[in-house]
């Protein structure tokens, strides 16, 4: 199930209107070849110099330390529901840039497009990704091990599309809902800022 919008829709590639973010997840495991596939994607994206300074650390179910490991790092309103998730992941920066090492400023933002990567590549595999910023990176680094030069990014939640029945009631609420956008002319100016 993917609510759709009810505002009316300028053509775009069909794997970015199907891309949803659910938070009701089967318990049916996602396959070492379909995860592998994501990161792929993931790895292609392009980069300020080509530094590609995204990492991704990753656990399923099946590694119940790892997974608890991860899913420790959400605050507890995302592990009420990504706990039934069968993947979950946090995105790293690297903070410097390798030829030189000063600070690499578009590292968060190269990171960013890694991630659309691998979410439309969930979605072409029939997965479904639910991002997160509700976690805590000072945990992660601790727990994870990340280095000083890297910093945590935010977290994802990878699975097929469960049943909403299964939320409690104020997340079923919004899984059900319509999704929204601000209309372009909220976000795109012509020439200058508000320019229409």
């Amino acid at each position: 199930m993917n609510p759709t919008s009810t505002e009316n829709k300028i053509a775009v590639h069909n794997l970015i209107e199907k891309r949803w973010s659910p938070r009701a997840f089967a318990d049916t495991p996602v396959e070492q070849e379909q995860l592998e596939s994501l990161f792929e994607a993931a790895r292609w994206a392009p980069s300020a110099m080509n530094e590609q300074p995204w990492r991704f650390i990753y656990a399923t179910k099946e590694d119940k330390e790892a997974y608890d490991r991860l899913l420790s790092c959400l605050v507890e309103a995302n592990q009420v529901w990504a706990q039934n998730a069968p993947v979950l992941f946090v995105s790293v920066a690297k903070n410097a840039y390798d030829f030189n090492g000063s600070p690499n400023a578009f590292a968060w933002h190269d990171v960013g497009m890694a991630t659309a990567n691998l979410l439309l590549q969930a979605t072409e595999l029939d997965l479904h990704v639910h991002m997160m910023g509700g976690f805590n990176a000072i945990k992660a680094r601790e727990v994870l091990g990340i280095p000083e030069d890297f910093g945590p990014v935010a977290m994802g939640a990878v699975g097929y599309v469960g049943d909403p029945e299964q939320l409690p009631e104020q997340l079923k609420a919004r899984e059900l809902s319509p999704r929204e956008r601000k209309p372009l002319s909220e976000i795109v100016f012509n020439g200058n800022w508000e320019q229409k």
